[in-house]
């Protein structure tokens, strides 16, 4: 089961570096920092099944978890987000299972990211199957956000942590202003070059 959460990894990760390849050979910048992945831990899958009373099956995990593969897309600017969004959801093998947009509507916490459920097919000695990949595409000042919050409040429901979660929605807002003042400044300089 690994061996095909790793291989859907791999399929959605090449989709998205051609992308990148050809946008940045057209429009001469790239839209995506960078990539990375990972696959949940059978600990972690273990616990997520328990937690929601789904049997601890190969079948339950394949049936009822959509994160077990997990890509994020880190890109320079918010609209960037969308365009790669758009375009990977265009190609007539990925399929479209849920979509949450995060940027528009953030979490209570200030968490912003649009993150996607998709399925792709991945071909197999025995033949093609459609595995579900989860993808988070955020902007750098998003993930740079995500990450401290992630490293401070990582599983601490403490007094203290909870006593800070007003300032680390500040933050997040604070992050959110200085990406939509950037888009501005870009999209400013790049009326004037008359490229998009």
């Amino acid at each position: 089961l690994m061996i095909k959460y790793r291989s859907a990894i791999r399929e959605v990760t090449t989709k998205l570096e051609i992308l990148n390849d050809e946008l940045s050979a057209f429009t001469e910048r790239n839209p995506i920092e960078s990539i990375q992945s990972r696959i949940k831990r059978p600990y972690s899958i273990a616990g997520k099944l328990r937690k929601q009373n789904y049997p601890l099956t190969v079948e339950s995990i394949s049936e009822h978890l959509n994160d077990v593969a997990g890509v994020r897309v880190v890109c320079p600017f918010i609209d960037d987000i969308y365009d790669v969004a758009d375009m990977l959801l265009k190609q007539d093998d990925v399929r479209l299972i849920a979509q949450k947009d995060y940027i528009q509507n953030p979490k209570e916490n200030g968490y912003r990211s649009l993150h996607l459920i998709i399925e792709t097919p991945v071909y197999f000695s025995t033949g093609k199957e459609l595995i579900r990949v989860e993808i988070q595409i955020r902007t750098v000042a998003m993930d740079f956000w995500a990450s401290l919050e992630h490293q401070i409040r990582y599983k601490n429901n403490s007094p203290e942590v909870r006593e800070i979660a007003g300032e680390l929605k500040e933050c997040a807002d604070t992050i959110a202003q200085t990406d939509v003042k950037m888009q501005q400044l870009r999209l400013r300089i790049a009326s004037k070059d008359g490229k998009k």
